[in-house]
This record gives C-alpha cells, structure tokens and sequence, in this order.
C-alpha cells in the first residue's frame, strides 16, 4: 500500500516539471534575428572605427569601438560606393544599420547603411599631436638619419620571440647571408608592458654597442595593435640609440612615429632584412669583378713598367755606345790638333834657324853652307812631314779600331745576326732555362720588335 502512494507521488511530481523546448543552431538565430528585426532596424552607434579591412569583394569589414566594448560592422561594396568617405582605423563615426547574426559564425553584426563622421577617434588626435610635437623637435629631419651600414657584421632584433615575424627575418637573413651574428631582445610588441620592453631593448643594444644596426619590428595590425610604437617614450628611444635603428612596423600601409624617427623605414619585417644586407652571391660576385679588374691593371702596369724598361736599357746602351764613340772622336781630335801644334812649332822652329843662316849666309856670303844647310831644310820639312802623317794615320787607324769594336760589342748588332734577348716578367735578362718554369711569361727582344711569349717546356 505504501510503495502504491510513492508511485503515484513521483508521478506527480513529473508532471509539475516544465515543458522542455530544444532549438536547433539555426532556429535559435532564426529567433534573435527576429528580435532584431523587431527591436534593432535603423538604430544609431556612435564609436571609433578599429581594424578596417577591405575585401577583395570590395566589402569593408571593421569593428566600432569605446572604452568597454566593440561591435562587429560590415559595410557592403555598393553602400560604399556613395559614401564621401572611407572608413579607416582611429576615425570615430556615427554609424546607422540594422543589427543581423551571421549564421556561420552564431555573431551579430551590425550591417551599415551609412556613415557620419564625429571627428578624429582618440587615438588619431594623440597620434597627430605627437607628430607634430616631434617633428617640432627635428626627431624627423633627414639630416639626423644616420647610413644603415652596407656589411653589417652584427644585426639586434627587438621584436617578439613567437610569431611569423622573427621567423621571416631570421629566414631572410639566413638565405641572403649565411652566418651573421644576430642577437634577438625578446619583447612583447603590444599589450601591457611592450612599451617597457622595446624601449629595454633599445637601451639594451645602445648601451654595449654591440649591434652594427638594430630593427625593430612588428607584424600588421589595427590602429590600437600598433599603439606601443606610437608612444612618445619609444620615439625618444629609437632617436637615442647609438646604432642605426630599421623600423619594420606593421604593413606597407601603416605608419607610426617609430617610422618617421627611425633612420629607414622598411614596408614589412621581411622587407627589413632584406635592405638590411645584400646577398652573400652578389657580395662575392663583386669582390670577384673588382679582384678582376686589380689583376688586369696589375698585368697592365707590370707589362708598361717591363716595356718602358725596356726601351731604357735599350737607349742607355745606345746612349753609353755614342759616349764611347765621341770621346774617342774627341780624343782624335785633340791628338790631330798636338799634331799640328807641334808640327807648327818644328816649322816655326826651323823658319828661325833658316833666318839666322841666311843672315849669317849674307854676311859671311858662305853660299856651299848655306846650300848644305837649306838641303838639310828641305829633309828636315819632310821628314816633318812624313812624321805628321804617320802620326795621323796612326790614330785614324786606332779610331777605326775603336769604331769596329763597339760595333761589335753594340747588342743591336748581336741581335741583326739573328740572336734575341730574352727577358723574364721582371725585366732581368735570362741565361739559363733553369730560371723559368713551365708557364712563365717572358718577352723576347729581336733586332726589329718583341715578342710575348709563354714557357711551355724547359731543357738544361
């Protein structure tokens, strides 16, 4: 009887419970898009634009956003196409829609049908504010901005550890120039405490002046994402560092103050290590060009220097063959002028002796001595004569000798015989083979030309 009236109890007590309702996903945004139809058409939300993208639909996607929360918009391409102006990041707008869930992804949204701008967001008017106030101070002028160094031999990188970013520069650095010395500051690159940490590591690299140059880098993101190198503290940083600093914030499209302070801006991280340093093949392909270009001045000179030595030796002999010549010429010269010194004081001598006997042939009127001594005259004159002329063909003689004898020790004359001097590249003349090898350059001087030639084979 007492297990009957429990039965019925719980029987009771099933009943009372309520009536379970299970919704599928999609009737159940089927029923908050109905609510939103009915309570959130043609509303008005006033926030600033953050993270606008443009799709190759030509659809814009971004969020509006306050000090507490963010609201998904999408804004269709033909909607767009009459606005007077684009949305982008840090612009604070008033945006009218109509609230819809986008079933693929269980969010509402809010699909814009019109823009009105509030003025600048929060974020663009400190951001302007801050450019001018720098570029007031000349941190932007170009004639602060130092040369990024062309062989930097040591790289520092301030940038977060995880992520695509130092894997692409590190990749980068690896394939254009295997085994630089890179040391990596790990720093948070936006959130609480990245502006301490980037600012660290600048300090950091200043302070032991290890790094040759220093990149600072980030990927791309939203307006408030790339905040931490919008901050005064960081610009100051940067334009302090004793190493020329790369800024690779963001994409090409974004800009920061770390940008304009930096001494180069490169459009992405990856971008950043590539001007960061050249290519290890281009690098030894010019040291390749110009150690060419040292070798073939180098063979030029030697061969101008060898030639011009040369025709020195050549004229020195020539110049030591007509110094011979014309002394001995000279020489000649001087004896014919004795000569004829001497022979004019015999005649001198004896028109003296010839005077005094005819005088004393006049007085004393002794005309068989005077006979005597007039024949002796006559043999004296010719034996004057005869000796003077002796004595000139003596040295003609002896001239022609002479002549003869530097003709035959002239090397030009050695060489109109058929013989060559042969030269080694420094310009001392060969004697024997055992001075060249296999190879060698050596030049061979003929009577009329050189020749350049090359030791083939040498034999004792």
């Amino acid at each position: 009887m007492l297990e009957n009236r429990e039965f019925r109890s719980s029987q009771l007590e099933l009943s009372l419970e309520p009536e379970r309702r299970v919704f599928s996903v999609a009737d159940l945004n089927a029923a908050v898009q109905r609510l939103f139809d009915a309570d959130f058409r043609n509303i008005f939300v006033a926030g600033e634009i953050s993270g606008s993208k443009l799709a190759g639909s030509g659809h814009y996607y971004f969020c509006l956003k306050d000090a507490n929360s963010q609201l998904n918009c999408v804004l269709f391409k033909g909607t767009a196409r009459y606005l007077k102006f684009k949305p982008r990041d840090g612009l604070a707008v008033i945006a009218r829609g109509n609230l819809e869930v986008y079933e693929f992804q269980g969010k509402y949204q809010l699909i814009v049908d019109s823009l009105e701008p509030q003025g600048a967001g929060a974020l663009q008017i400190a951001f302007d504010r801050l450019k001018q106030k720098l570029a007031a101070e000349g941190l932007f002028d170009p004639s602060r901005k130092r040369p990024i160094p062309k062989l930097p031999r040591r790289i520092a990188i301030v940038t977060s550890p995880s992520g695509a970013v130092i894997r692409d520069i590190l990749h980068v650095l690896a394939r254009r120039f295997p085994g630089l010395h890179i040391r990596l500051f790990p720093s948070q690159v936006q959130g609480e405490g990245s502006v301490e940490q980037v600012c660290a590591g600048l300090a950091f690299f200043s302070a032991n002046r290890w790094a040759d140059v220093v990149i600072v880098a980030r990927g791309g993101g939203s307006l408030e994402d790339l905040w931490t190198f919008n901050e005064e503290s960081v610009a100051r940083a940067v334009a302090a560092s004793r190493a020329p600093v790369i800024s690779a914030i963001g994409h090409e499209t974004d800009f920061t103050i770390c940008d304009f302070v930096a001494d180069l801006r490169a459009p992405t991280p990856s971008a950043a290590a590539e001007m960061v340093i050249c290519t290890r093949e281009s690098l030894l392909q010019q040291i390749a060009n110009e150690r060419a270009k040292l070798l073939q001045a180098a063979r030029y000179r030697i061969l101008r220097s060898s030639r011009d030595l040369h025709q020195k030796g050549t004229d020195r002999a020539g110049t030591l063959m007509h110094r011979v010549l014309t002394r001995s010429e000279q020489r000649l010269d001087d004896l014919e002028s004795r000569a004829q010194r001497a022979g004019q004081r015999i005649r001198d001598k004896l028109r003296g002796r010839v005077s005094q006997l005819a005088q004393r042939l006049q007085a004393a009127d002794l005309r068989l001595r005077f006979a005597r001594d007039r024949r002796r005259q006559e043999m004296l004159d010719q034996r004057l004569a005869q000796t003077g002329r002796a004595l000139l063909w003596t040295r003609q003689r002896r001239h022609e000798a002479l002549q003869l004898r530097l003709a035959q020790l002239s090397p030009l004359t050695v060489l109109s015989r058929g013989y060559a001097i042969v030269q080694a590249a420094d310009g001392h003349a060969l004697r024997s083979s055992s001075e060249t090898q296999p190879g060698d350059r050596v030049l061979i001087r003929l009577h009329s030309g050189e020749l350049d030639a090359v030791v083939e084979d040498r034999r004792a």
